[in-house]
């Protein structure tokens, strides 16, 4: 008996529809086609066990599943169920009726339970965009599959309770978990209000926030870089629905998803070891996976001890940065990843990490000074918009015990500008921050007075600096305005943006 269920397969963050075909004849063997991976080829045997440990009676006979669309490589162990299913519908132990109204994915234990899979809640967005009543799919993935609106979801724990289902017993469909609506998720274990002193530093990360920038920290240890790092998405605005379905997709493709936990409702932080290669920053692989620059989408990406990354590490970040997009290509595949983070640094000044310290003196010399600092490239720096030095923190500053300044406060101000920005950029699609302008809406947003403009001239001029470097200090120019309210820049706000770029390499050993 030939019979058809539907299943899915993700391509980049997106999930297409796999149709299962199962036909069941006389004769002897189960034959896999449509270009499955070994995974799949290897679910005949998890199948067969699974079956025997449920009850079921594998067909004595002649078995041919295809996998469609057959140029399509079906990669992973989630079409376990839907073959099964289509197999045990072909040999008539279920009734094929419903299989036209779900899509059906899971991995198959050898005992018949269920186990999670990767990017449910892209696979329940592409069964309801298809038109489908429903997805059945693990127990352990149904509330994260949930949280897509106009679809019955079923989380099943095992194969029998999958062949229940289908047999028309049909029981109240799966919500969404408890506290992963959008807009939840504002409670941070860290807070800015536990910085003691570095109110310029502060100050950076309030303008690298409002306006996406990204923002660099050289400083020497113990001076705070990490711990302002960690707290720049406490003063972040909340995710909209529409970042926290992008976001929870794309951790949900990685397998990184608390897929018990439904939308990812706080901006993700990602700090890869310096130790990490391209491709685990990029993405991509045997199995094209998100890399950790897509895992940061929406959020932040901090790379602690910037210089100790390898070159070609930091070269593969140039292009994300500028398009907030990743494409990966290969021989046999090509897929794109979304790449919107905000890149947070950190660094050492020199080896040692005490040149120009006030009270330690540095052991490096000027030629290690130089060669350290040479890891990272121009164009690199020149993508950096903020640039600061973070000064040890005083004595005096540790150790008074008035409270400092809260994250909830700083968040006030951000998102004030952010929706600034918003109205302003709101005719533009894809464009939501400062930081995203392009040279013509510089120009059509950032208009410069004379004071401004020669202003700039001279520290072009003094400061050796790239067009690239002219247009990122007019962005910042811009967010500092849209932080103070006010629609005009000012000398101030040019003053202040070409502060955040005046690390005289002179000074550091270049």
């Amino acid at each position: 008996m030939f019979v058809r269920c539907n299943a899915s397969a993700i391509v980049g963050i997106d999930a297409v529809r796999v149709e299962v075909e199962a036909n069941v004849t006389p004769g002897m063997g189960m034959f896999l086609v449509g270009l499955p991976d070994n995974a799949v080829r290897e679910s005949q045997e998890r199948i067969r066990s699974a079956f025997v440990n449920s009850d079921l009676k594998m067909p004595g006979k002649k078995i041919v599943v295809n996998l469609a669309p057959a140029d399509l490589k079906k990669e992973g162990s989630a079409l376990d169920l839907p073959i099964a299913i289509a197999i045990l519908a072909g040999s008539e132990q279920i009734s094929d009726t419903l299989l036209g109204q779900f899509v059906i994915m899971g991995e198959l234990s050898l005992d018949g339970s269920v186990k999670s899979i990767k990017g449910a809640l892209p696979m329940a967005a592409m069964a309801r965009e298809a038109g489908f009543k429903g997805i059945i799919l693990p127990a352990d993935n149904a509330s994260e599959a949930a949280v897509v609106d106009g679809l019955a979801v079923y989380g099943v724990k095992n194969l029998r309770e999958a062949t229940a289902l289908l047999s028309g017993l049909l029981p109240e469909p799966a919500r969404p978990a408890e506290g992963g609506e959008q807009g939840a998720g504002t409670a941070y274990a860290e807070d800015f209000a536990d910085v003691k002193g570095q109110s310029q530093a502060k100050r950076a990360m309030e303008v690298a926030a409002a306006g996406g920038h990204n923002i660099l920290m050289i400083g020497a240890p113990g001076s705070g870089k990490t711990m302002l790092a960690r707290r720049m998405p406490t003063i972040l605005p909340p995710l909209s629905l529409e970042e926290a379905l992008e976001t929870t997709k794309i951790h949900s493709v990685a397998g990184k998803a608390d897929c018990k936990g439904g939308l990812i409702v706080n901006r993700p932080f990602r700090s890869p070891h310096h130790m990490a290669s391209p491709v685990s920053l990029v993405g991509g692989g045997t199995s094209p996976q998100p890399g950790e620059i897509s895992l940061a989408h929406n959020g932040i990406l901090f790379l602690d001890e910037l210089p100790e990354f390898g070159r070609s590490v930091l070269e593969v970040l140039r292009q994300p940065m500028e398009e907030k997009k990743v494409v990966v290509s290969r021989a046999k595949y090509s897929v794109e990843y979304p790449a919107n983070f905000t890149l947070v640094a950190a660094m050492n000044p020199c080896p040692c990490g005490f040149y120009n310290h006030p009270t330690k003196d540095c052991v490096c010399t000027q030629g290690e000074v130089f060669r350290y600092l040479n890891r990272i490239s121009g164009p690199m720096l020149d993508r950096i918009d903020l640039q600061i030095e973070v000064t040890p923190v005083a004595f005096e500053d540790i150790s008074d015990s008035r409270p400092a300044e809260s994250s909830a406060s700083i968040r006030e101000r951000v998102v004030a500008a952010r929706e600034r920005q918003r109205q302003r950029f709101s005719h533009i699609e894809g464009v939501y921050t400062n930081a995203m302008m392009n040279s013509a809406m510089i120009k059509e947003f950032c208009p410069l007075d004379e004071q401004c403009t020669a202003l700039l001239g001279r520290a072009m001029e003094r400061l050796n600096l790239s067009a690239r470097a002219y247009d990122r200090i007019i962005k910042v120019a811009r967010t500092i305005a849209d932080l103070s309210g006010e629609e005009q820049i000012a000398p101030t706000h040019i003053a202040e943006a070409i502060g955040y770029r005046t690390l005289d390499r002179g000074n550091w050993g270049r």
